[in-house]
Parts: C-alpha cells; sequence; structure tokens
C-alpha cells in the first residue's frame, strides 16, 4: 500500500507539473507571440492547436493530473495519512478549480473559434479575435494559477509524506 500511495502522489505531481507547464507557456510565449501577429495568424493558428493538441499525451496529462491526485487522496484517507491529506485534497480541489475554469471558458471560445470556420472565409477575422483572445488569455491565467498551486500542493503532500527525505 505505500508504493500505491507514493507512485500515485508522484504521478499526479507530474501530470499536474505537465499541465502547469503547459498552460504557463501559453501564458509567457505562445500568446504574446500570437498577440504580435495579425488577426488571420492568430486565429488559424489556435484553430490548429486545438485539433492538435487533444491527443492522448495530452488527455493523461490532463486527465492523469484529476485522476492520479484523486486516487492519491483517497488511498491516503484509507490509510489514515492525516498529513497528507490536507495538501492532498487543496490539490485536487485547485486541479479541479482549473478543470471547471478549461470547461467554461476555453472550451467554449475554443469551439466558437472552430466553429468560425476556415481562415479565408471569415469576413471579419478581427471580431473573431476580439471574442476570442482577452477571455480566453486571462482564462488560461487562472488555469496556470490553479495548477501552479496544485502544483505546490502536491509538493508539500511529498515532502510531508517523506518522499523526498
Amino acid at each position: 500500500m505505500d508504493i500505491a500511495r507514493l507512485a500515485s502522489l508522484i504521478a499526479a505531481t507530474l501530470t499536474t507539473g505537465l499541465m502547469a507547464g503547459l498552460f504557463f507557456a501559453f501564458d509567457v510565449a505562445m500568446m504574446p507571440a500570437l498577440n504580435r501577429s495579425d488577426d488571420r495568424t492568430l486565429i488559424q493558428v489556435m484553430q490548429r492547436v486545438n485539433v492538435a493538441i487533444i491527443n492522448g499525451w495530452f488527455l493523461l496529462g490532463f486527465l492523469g493530473a484529476l485522476l492520479f491526485t484523486g486516487l492519491a487522496l483517497a488511498l491516503h484517507v484509507a490509510s489514515d495519512g492525516g498529513d497528507v491529506v490536507p495538501p492532498l485534497a487543496g490539490a485536487l480541489g485547485a486541479y479541479f478549480l482549473a478543470l471547471l475554469v478549461t470547461a467554461r471558458v476555453n472550451i467554449p471560445l475554443n469551439n466558437a473559434l472552430d466553429q468560425a470556420g476556415p481562415i479565408e472565409h471569415i469576413a471579419d477575422p478581427a471580431a473573431v479575435r476580439q471574442a476570442f483572445e482577452t477571455h480566453w488569455v486571462s482564462a488560461n491565467r487562472w488555469r496556470t494559477l490553479l495548477c501552479t498551486v496544485a502544483l505546490g500542493c502536491l509538493a508539500w503532500a511529498l515532502v510531508r509524506n517523506g518522499g523526498l527525505a
């Protein structure tokens, strides 16, 4: 049971770290670069990213962070791992909020961008960009913050678990 608890905690930390890093990369590189581009370029690139990102590696991180954190919490609660439960609960809550932001803001904006159609058929790309960019970037910053909080909680749980001792 100790191995399962530690393995799930490590897997939760790794997958959450990957998601925090992905969202951070969008915050500090991808979106600032696209902000300096024309409307059609931003729309076309983000439409392509929204298709390309749905793959097994992304889903492993995206869903794995939630599942591994939930598993680690359940295993520690079941074994009376009281010192680790509060940071694990904090990590699960923060990551769940990041998923909520994704579901309520980022995915609908991604879908609207896709529904705008191929870039060559968009009559007013400036309007499409305006409806997308500011809201998406703001929501992504929240996802970055929440995933970083979750990662910090998981690091705290690893320390309390003795996994780094």
